[in-house]
């Protein structure tokens, strides 16, 4: 048995800021959301009370869908189609136009008496959204200009999640997932030297995090490799020191019975390029 104890170090932890906005067109192709203000993410439970010869007997709940109100300074020409506007000649646009769907990612910071603010953080994707602009004041300038707040109200659609309710909305915690996953999946919706930002259909994603498991050959320069992964699977350490390593055939080329290369495994990307 143990008992509880308050205020342990490293154990107050706190949430502040935003950044990193990206938007997503309905293909996934992703473009920086420089300007983001705030997303300030509604609570939409609703309960039901339940009483029984004038006594309550239980709560019924009923859980809501993502919903949020989004501020920014400014947004993407990009957006521009999912806010009612269309381009009908270079520099016209005409407004009460129909609307697209689109995609949304943005990170929120995490700190604690231990670690300064940002060093964890959370990445928020949300998928299948619509948003509805809202009312917006235009006025005369004065002495003191103050930047003016553009405003939506955004919903989303909820997609089919196995083993679990329906949803459009999953975060991503720096501080619990793997490290190596993290940045494959940064590397992914963020954009790399090779790939443009890009966010797979929810899914594909869930499906391509839960199968991730790589091996890491790190070469040292030396001489000398190492070989890291997750699973004990892949590496399995004998007892008389030696190890096995159980890696696909496209990641081990034979040179001869005593010799041959290694690769670090590739990350299961047919999951989110079909």
């Amino acid at each position: 048995m143990t008992a509880i104890k308050w205020d342990e170090v490293g154990a107050k932890k706190y949430e502040a800021g935003l950044d990193r906005g990206v938007l997503y067109d309905p293909d996934g192709i992703g473009v920086p959301w420089n300007g983001l203000v705030s997303v300030d993410e509604e609570a939409n439970n609703e309960v039901e009370s339940v009483y029984f010869d004038g006594l309550k007997a239980n709560d019924l709940v009923t859980i809501g869908e993502y919903s949020a109100n989004l501020t920014a300074f400014t947004y993407p020409s990009e957006f521009q189609p999912f806010s009612g506007m269309s381009e009908d000649q270079t520099g016209v646009f005409l407004t009460g136009q129909e609307q697209g769907r689109f995609h949304l990612s943005y990170r929120t910071l995490a700190g604690s008496d231990t670690s300064l603010l940002g060093k964890n953080y959370k990445i928020h994707l949300v998928y299948n959204l619509t948003a509805n602009v809202a009312e917006r004041n235009w006025e005369t300038l004065a002495l003191e200009v103050a930047p003016m707040e553009f405003e939506w109200h955004i919903t989303a659609i909820p997609e089919d999640m196995d083993g679990h309710r329906p949803t459009a909305h999953i975060i991503i915690d720096s501080e619990k997932m793997d490290p190596w996953l993290l940045e494959d999946l940064e590397d992914i919706i963020y954009g790399d030297s090779d790939n443009d930002p890009m966010l797979p259909p929810l899914g594909s994603l869930i499906t391509w995090i839960r199968k991730w498991n790589r091996l890491i050959i790190e070469d040292h320069g030396d001489g000398t490799w190492s070989a890291i992964s997750q699973d004990d699977a892949i590496i399995r350490v004998q007892p008389d020191g030696y190890f096995e390593i159980d890696a696909a055939d496209e990641d081990v080329v034979i040179i001869d019975p005593n010799t041959y290369t290694i690769k670090s495994s590739e990350k299961n990307d047919e999951d989110i390029h079909p």
